[in-house]
């Protein structure tokens, strides 16, 4: 009996915080909405192709590249946009789940890998897309791409810990 109130407690006091933040902007963000948390960078992908895309002169893309990387871009886009609708729907599906007191821990826990399967199935599906893209690109063009890519989009050396 006292495992399951603890693990009770422990599945709502670690999912609470996470749903009352999910349609919180991030702070600092620009456009009003930054990255998906977790995301780990996938949810930029189309923006890179579309910058990609509007820099064509300064990357030196030629018609046939941009004819190729522009139905990528769409299809791209689409599949955002369905992720964050599947997603937003799963996460909604688990809040419904977890309203009531005894929630049953089981359909939580379905629900929980349901959200992480919608998630690797997008960053595989932008991976995919996006390892075509580049096969598009020469060498010297992904060079010139990276170098118009914002800072925070670009690999940030790591911290250096400091010993107390």
């Amino acid at each position: 009996m006292k495992r399951t109130v603890v693990a009770l407690f422990l599945a709502v006091a670690f999912a609470a915080p996470a749903f009352s933040q999910m349609d919180a902007p991030v702070k600092g963000s620009g456009a009003g909405w930054g990255p998906m948390p977790g995301m780990g960078g996938m949810d930029r992908m189309g923006t890179m192709m579309g910058m990609c895309l509007t820099n064509a002169d300064k990357i030196g893309l030629s018609d046939e590249q941009v004819a190729k990387l522009t139905p990528i871009h769409r299809e791209m886009q689409k599949k955002q946009a369905q992720f964050k609708a599947d997603l937003k729907v799963a996460e909604i599906e688990l809040m419904e789940i977890m309203e009531v007191k005894d929630f049953d821990l089981e359909k939580a826990n379905a629900a929980v890998k349901k959200i992480a399967d919608i998630k690797t199935t997008h960053h595989l599906e932008m991976l995919k897309s996006m390892k075509e893209a580049r096969t598009i690109l020469t060498d010297a063009q992904f060079q010139k791409m990276k170098k118009l890519m914002p800072m925070k989009a670009q690999k940030k050396p790591a911290r250096k810990m400091k010993r107390p």
